[in-house]
């Protein structure tokens, strides 16, 4: 799949109602915004379009509504908050197609904004019905898709839409996604190292099975790491392992192995008799781990080693956090990871996932990383190599 598409700059936008594909879907508590890091990273794209007298209908999904409408979910608090980071009115509508929507489209003047409420409130747009895609369609003259989250599923408002519109192009997010994933993956500065996390191995296998064919080193924490302890015979305790996945990390050793790849396995872990903190916690080397402890962070052995791995890295990947870092007690492994690739100099860091990416807000060293990607399904479907529907609907850049 070509990552080059045509983005905003090709647009020309003057007096067109444009259909934009945001990814509103934030938190909200008691009817208020409670973090608007997603609708802040889409001002650029949606202020330049502004600029350019665009007339803007905005569609983005919030939540997952089970059965139509239902309050818990509107977007009447992203409302709110959009008007203030604007600085300017935005309209509104109750329904995301329809008379009404279409007739508030159609009013809007040169640098004017609508918001339309969820688009998950219709069924029609996870099924990616056609009917529902035409008449979405029909609030906009020409679409932009700055979603990135959205990227890997085929809705009506990611790729059905794009039947009906054109021309069709990446928002200044998704360029910037498609640039520093793709970069990271097929030009990568090396050496090219790759940090994964999280608890299975079983939802990273195909992204660990992508990388091994283009990092120089492979660092693995998180629950996954005891999977592949248990699979080179060292004890677990009571530690997250996938008894149906052993084989498969076996593989991953040997693969890594003959292709040269250097795959770095912590030593030793933080341990506890509790998951929720609410036990005492100690280092551990791995092999000493006893039958009632789990492992809930990687230990200190470990973090330095990590450590000197990544010094020298010119690209740095990193998907997953090291432990349980939402417990306080256990986030000092992915805390210090998160330093680690801050400190690097002249390196492109890209962190994908959202937990990883909340690691390194949670740190406060957000601005000393090249990017956070703000898809955390779409980014590891990417790094899988797998074609995101929404990416792939979208013009391609014609080569000059």
């Amino acid at each position: 799949m070509s990552h080059a598409k045509r983005t905003v700059q090709h647009l020309d936008c003057r007096s067109k109602r444009v259909l934009m594909r945001v990814d509103f879907n934030v938190p909200v508590a008691s009817g208020e915004v409670t973090d608007d890091t997603r609708i802040a990273a889409a001002m650029p794209t949606i202020r330049y379009l502004l600029q350019k007298g665009a007339r803007l209908v905005l569609c983005s999904h919030l939540g997952r509504p089970k059965a139509g409408p239902e309050p818990k979910s509107s977007l009447r608090p992203v409302h709110t908050r959009l008007q203030r980071l604007l600085r300017q009115d935005v309209r509104w509508a109750d329904d995301c197609i329809g008379e009404a929507a279409e007739a508030a489209s159609r009013a809007l003047a040169d640098g004017e904004v609508l918001l339309l409420e969820n688009l998950r409130f219709h069924p029609e747009e996870e099924a990616n019905d056609a009917a529902f895609a035409g008449a979405l369609a029909r609030l906009g003259d020409c679409y932009v898709n700055d979603a990135f989250g959205a990227a890997h599923r085929a809705h009506a408002s990611t790729e059905g839409v794009t039947h009906h519109l054109s021309p069709c192009v990446a928002g200044f997010l998704m360029q910037k996604e498609l640039d520093y994933l793709g970069k990271a993956l097929d030009q990568p500065q090396r050496p090219f190292v790759a940090i994964l996390g999280g608890s299975k191995i079983s939802g990273k296998i195909d992204v660990i099975m992508q990388l091994l064919g283009k990092v120089d080193r492979l660092l693995i924490g998180g629950a996954m790491m005891f999977t592949f302890a248990r699979a080179q015979g060292l004890p677990t305790g009571r530690s997250l392992v996938e008894d149906d996945r052993v084989e498969m990390a076996r593989e991953v050793l040997a693969q890594a192995a003959a292709r040269g790849v250097n795959l770095v396995l912590p030593t030793d872990c933080l341990a506890s008799t509790a998951p929720d903190g609410s036990a005492p916690s100690r280092p551990r080397r791995i092999a000493e781990l006893a039958s009632d402890e789990m492992g809930v962070d990687i230990g200190p052995e470990s973090v330095q080693h990590f450590t000197e791995q990544l010094r020298g890295a010119r690209t740095v990947l990193w998907n997953g956090p090291m432990g349980i870092f939402e417990v306080e007690a256990f986030a000092g492994g992915t805390m210090a990871i998160a330093r680690a690739c801050a400190a690097l100099t002249g390196a492109t860091t890209v962190v994908g996932g959202g937990d990883s990416v909340a690691a390194v807000q949670q740190s406060g060293l957000a601005e000393r990383f090249s990017h956070l990607s703000t898809g955390g399904g779409a980014s590891l479907e990417f790094l899988e190599g797998k074609v995101l529907p929404g990416v792939a609907a979208l013009d391609d850049e014609v080569a000059s």
